[in-house]
């Protein structure tokens, strides 16, 4: 499948080596639908993201989560998120979050590491 190569060869990537830059485009991209990540930004479809690392799940006012997110008690770390961003689904079964989940680590490293800047 080709994307490994785009982190610069073999071994796993780390969730903490990504690249916020990179990572700003891909939540524009990919995210930027039904999610905002700026200071008392809106709710859409999903909840804001503003401060969402180091938060638990399930907490943004004014955003109605299934109990599946409210009651999952995970804290969002890069550990948690890089897992969750594989396949949200998955990993909180009953979640509404209709992404697939971003298969390549870079990717998934790379929001993280934007994640990281909006707080």
């Amino acid at each position: 499948m080709g994307k490994k190569e785009k982190g610069g060869g073999g071994g796993a990537v780390s969730p903490d080596s990504g690249s916020s830059d990179a990572g700003a485009k891909l939540f524009k991209a990919k995210c930027a639908t039904c999610h905002t990540a700026n200071d008392g930004g809106p709710n859409k479809q999903g909840p804001n993201l503003w401060g969402v690392m180091g938060r638990q799940s399930g907490q943004v006012a004014g955003f109605k989560y299934t109990a599946a997110n409210v009651n999952s008690g995970i804290i969002w770390s890069n550990q948690t998120m890089f897992d969750y961003l594989a396949n949200p689904k998955k990993y909180i079964k009953g979640t509404n979050m209709a992404f697939p989940g971003f298969k390549a680590e870079k990717d998934r490293a790379d929001v993280i590491a934007y994640l990281n800047t909006m707080k």
